[in-house]
């Protein structure tokens, strides 16, 4: 017997068609995610590093899309001088309110999402070399709805700018107005901020307010609408309630762009319409030609 005989397995073997290796799945090729976004005005696709490096503005019609509270700091006072106040204040539960889920575990939710302890962050810093007393809301934060520590770190703010005689710079933005997991105490806040305002009015105080898209509800009825001088981001919704809620309401036709930034400047409820890019050098403009 040939060994071919004696070993009949590998000889049918052989003449079997050799099955391929089993190769590993390729990774489709493609566009990585987060290098485009879509603008919500114009709606063409935009690279996010173009409108990064315009301070978050659309590089097609000059949208001006939201902005961090760290990166207001970043873009408005000079590097480095920033120096934050009353850090240490943490919001609470005081009415132990819940609704989809309870608002201290919203709240400590929304400060591992956005890195911030409550929606304003306040201190002091420089602008072209003038030392001002500088706040801003970040709708991020619960909308940027206005509880019991925003209104205490913007009072604070207030009155050390007073105390210091600084100019007093508070950018806006917040959607939310009054926080309404505090009730009355977020109602409060802003009797509170606004009286101190006053006060700071009294004492000589130029107070400079930047509305951004949006400012509505108890921070537009309140300190955002109280400045010596209001500024206001191009295309910003600036108002009390919503529109779709005044049109229900009054159950009549809006005026076109009713409650845009430019509609309130023809209307004289802002003085100047300022892009986010020109801002830096406007306040300073303004501080300068107000002789603080």
């Amino acid at each position: 017997m040939s060994i071919g005989d004696a070993n009949p397995a590998a000889s049918a073997s052989s003449d079997e068609p050799k099955r391929p290796t089993p190769r590993a799945p390729r990774e489709k090729r493609g566009v990585p995610s987060g290098l485009w976004l879509r603008c919500d005005d114009c709606g063409e696709t935009v690279f996010r590093k173009e409108v990064e490096r315009q301070m978050s503005v659309c590089p097609v019609c000059g949208r001006h899309m939201y902005l961090s509270a760290a990166d207001r700091v970043r873009t408005v006072l000079d590097e480095g001088t920033f120096e934050e106040w009353d850090s240490t204040l943490r919001p609470t539960d005081p009415l132990g309110f819940a609704d989809k889920k309870p608002y201290a575990e919203r709240i400590v939710a929304e400060q591992k999402r956005t890195g911030l302890s409550d929606a304003a962050l306040t201190g002091s810093g420089m602008i072209r070399a003038r030392r001002v007393a500088f706040g801003v809301t970040d709708s991020a934060f619960i909308m940027g709805s206005m509880g019991s520590v925003v209104g205490e770190r913007l009072t604070r703010l207030v009155e050390r700018a007073t105390e210091q005689n600084l100019p007093l710079i508070i950018i806006s933005a917040s959607g939310g107005g009054a926080r309404m997991h505090e009730g009355i105490l977020s109602l409060l806040q802003m009797a509170k901020v606004s009286a101190a305002l006053a006060r700071y009015d009294q004492a000589g105080g130029l107070f400079i307010s930047v509305l951004t898209n949006p400012t509505m509800g108890g921070v537009a009825a309140s300190f955002a609408s109280l400045g010596d001088l209001v500024f206001a981001e191009p295309k910003a919704l600036i108002g009390f309630a919503g529109p779709r809620t005044i049109k229900a309401t009054l159950r009549t036709e809006l005026p076109e762009g009713f409650q845009t930034s430019e509609f309130l400047l023809e209307h004289g409820y802002i003085d100047r319409i300022v892009r986010r890019v020109d801002l830096k050098s406007e306040i300073a403009r303004a501080i300068d030609y107000c002789g603080k």
